[in-house]
This record gives structure tokens, sequence and C-alpha cells, in this order.
């Protein structure tokens, strides 16, 4: 998918075309997920090298986009898992396609889907700040990083679903930075959004433990003292789609973890 083919209409963001429902078998390596499609095994991209939750894959539904690509080995990229049945005649989807996320957000900002947090005019992708690129820059005067986490799904797990053991949970240098850069941009007066965004409803983010957390949690702090908002943004994803379905300041939630 790419942003010439995503169109917006009655607040609903569409794919070029309806995804496709498929059964993941296993993901051999973080590059690939082979699942199950019209009778065949088929090996598919994966769209995010980390961990999805603690979930094993193997079993659970999946929805897959087709490339278009003639050069690309694999023919599809899965897009979302469930934690539903395959029985379940509407499941509810997680979407994994970090980099999607962008795109939907891209197509939010210009459509004017979320007037909670800015009405953008101007839209310009990947602007240098700093040492660091960030994902967009709306009206001239608003930085907007976005994140979207999915080592941590806040989602509720059948029985039906394995788990492996959590991994430990450590912050990148590349958030961190970001972060830096976008209160250092407020010294011109200028708005600054770190974007925590879903491609499902998830209930509200948290930040995990990890060996590294009071060091975060010091440069979170910092950020908001230097006036970074930190939003979230919910997207319900399906067969032909995404909508924007609810977003909220996180600033106090942020200063009381």
């Amino acid at each position: 998918m790419t942003d010439r083919t995503l169109h917006v209409r009655d607040g609903k963001i569409y794919f070029p075309e309806p995804l496709t429902p498929a059964i993941i078998v296993r993901r051999p390596n973080r590059f690939i997920i082979e699942v199950e499609a019209g009778g065949e095994v088929v090996g598919c991209h994966c769209p995010t090298t980390g961990r999805i939750g603690d979930l094993v894959l193997d079993g659970l539904p999946c929805l897959l986009s087709r490339s278009r690509s003639s050069s690309r080995k694999t023919p599809y990229t899965v897009e979302a898992v469930s934690v539903d049945t395959p029985e379940n005649p509407e499941p509810a989807w997680i979407g994994i396609n970090q980099n999607a996320a962008n795109r939907y957000v891209e197509q939010a900002l210009i459509s004017r889907l979320l007037p909670g947090i800015v009405t953008a005019d101007t839209v310009r992708r990947e602007q240098v700040l700093g040492r660091s690129r960030l994902d967009f820059l709306v009206n001239d005067d608003t930085y907007i990083e976005v994140k979207t986490p999915l080592d941590n799904l806040q989602v509720t797990l059948g029985d039906h679903v394995r788990t492996r053991p959590r991994a430990p949970l450590d912050a990148t240098d590349r958030m961190v930075r970001h972060l830096g850069e976008l209160g250092r941009s407020l010294a011109a007066h200028q708005r600054a959004i770190m974007l925590v965004c879903f491609l499902y409803d998830n209930p509200g983010f948290q930040v995990v433990e990890s060996s590294r957390h009071n060091w975060v949690k010091a440069q979170v702090a910092e950020a908001l003292r230097q006036g970074v908002e930190i939003w979230q943004v919910n997207f319900r994803l399906d067969t032909t789609g995404v909508r924007v379905i609810g977003h909220h300041e996180l600033t106090q939630q942020f200063l009381h973890q």
C-alpha cells in the first residue's frame, strides 16, 4: 500500500483493495510469517521485526495485503493479527504494520480526523529537527513523531492463545533522542507532539517496567516539562480500511507512572 492508493470517505481511510483473511502457520524468522491462504502455505513479509506482544502466532487469524512489486519475493504482507478464534465471524484485528501506521496518521491529518490534537492546513513528511528526522511537520510549527508500540499488547487473551515469557524491555536511544529534539523545538515557540498510535482499541498506553524504566521516565518527565505533548490515537482496522475511534492526551498518565 502507498499514500497514493489510500483514500478517505465518510471519515474512513480505505485500502486500495480489501485485505485477504488467512491463518498463521508459523513465524520462522523476524522477516517472514508463513500463512495458510487458499489451501496453500505462503511465506509473507512481516512488517515488524520485533515481538508482537508475547504471542505465539501459530494458528491465529491474520489479514494480508498483496504486494504490487514484481521484484518482491513475498507476494503478501501481514497487516494484522487477531487473538480471537478462527471460528469468530467478526474478529477484532490488531494492526502490526508500523510503517502503514504513519500513512494512516498522514491521511488522518490531511483529512482533519484528529481535531482534538491539531487542525492541519499543511502536512510535510520526514522533517529534520536537530539530529533527528521526525515524521511530520504540520502548519510549519507543529512537529509530530509517531510511535506504534507492539511489544506490549493490552488485549484480553483466551485460553486458545499461547504466549512466551516476556522479554526484558529496554528503551531505544532513538526514542529518547526524538523526545529531546521535540522538547528543544519549543525554544522557537513551536509545538511538539509524540503521537502513540495503536491499530486496535487500546484502553490506555502504559510504559512497561524495564531495566531502564527510571531513566526513560526521567527523559519523558523532562520532555513534558519543556512542553512536549504526548497523545494516544486508536484506529480500528478491518478488511477494507481503518477509522479513528478515539484520541486523548497522555500527559498526566505519564507523570504518574
